[in-house]
């Protein structure tokens, strides 16, 4: 399993009591895989730019995906604009990933039995391993969790031996979030413009 796989399950886990926004949940998982491919030595940072390298992506499917995607040519991309276009429908690829791949389970309820409730996580060592990961708090999976509101921000920053381009990628993550929510304010509040001159105030 990959970051973003183990990042993609605990938003499922979490979603009956702290709904993720998608847009956020595809941002953080774009990032995932940044950190995915630099863990495989698939990917080198030049500053703020992603560099492909000669070593394949790890046996996964969506992440072959990713590492196809990358921009093989000088002057390459920066992290910011990888999260952007990558992550665009990312959490519903991954999503159906999991479910073409048997992962996920509908969860009855227990005064409906006969009626599927919500899509969930299959029981698995996979999924056991994606809530172990996050309940020790480990530090690239809680950063991104924190970023995507997963889970509260702990304050802590990732230790120094995640490494520099680590700490960049995340940092682009709360970057494009920021960016995100601001978009979204404005569209807010010019929706609210218009609702009041619709209305004649």
């Amino acid at each position: 399993m990959t970051t973003a796989r183990d990042l993609m399950m605990t938003a499922m886990d979490a979603a009956t009591t702290r709904p993720v926004e998608p847009g956020d949940l595809s941002l953080a998982l774009a990032g995932a895989e940044v950190i995915d491919l630099l863990a495989a030595g698939a990917v080198t940072l030049d500053g703020d730019r992603i560099v492909p390298g000669d070593r394949p992506a790890p046996a996964d499917r969506v992440l072959d995906e990713a590492a196809a995607a990358l921009v093989r040519e000088a002057p390459y991309e920066p992290v910011g604009d990888w999260l952007w276009r990558r992550g665009r429908g990312l959490a519903s690829t991954y999503l159906a990933a999991l479910d073409a791949e048997g992962r996920l389970t509908r969860q009855g309820s227990r005064w409906m039995p006969f009626r599927a409730g919500r899509t969930v996580p299959a029981d698995s060592a996979d999924h056991r391993r994606a809530e172990a990961r996050l309940a020790a708090d480990e530090p690239v999976l809680a950063a991104l969790a924190a970023a995507a509101g997963i889970r509260d921000k702990s304050g802590e920053d990732v230790p120094a031996e995640s490494g520099d381009a680590v700490e960049s990628v995340l940092a682009a993550v709360n970057d494009a979030l920021l960016d995100l929510e601001a978009v979204r304010q404005r569209r807010a509040v010019e929706q609210a413009a218009f609702d009041n001159v619709w209305r004649g105030e």
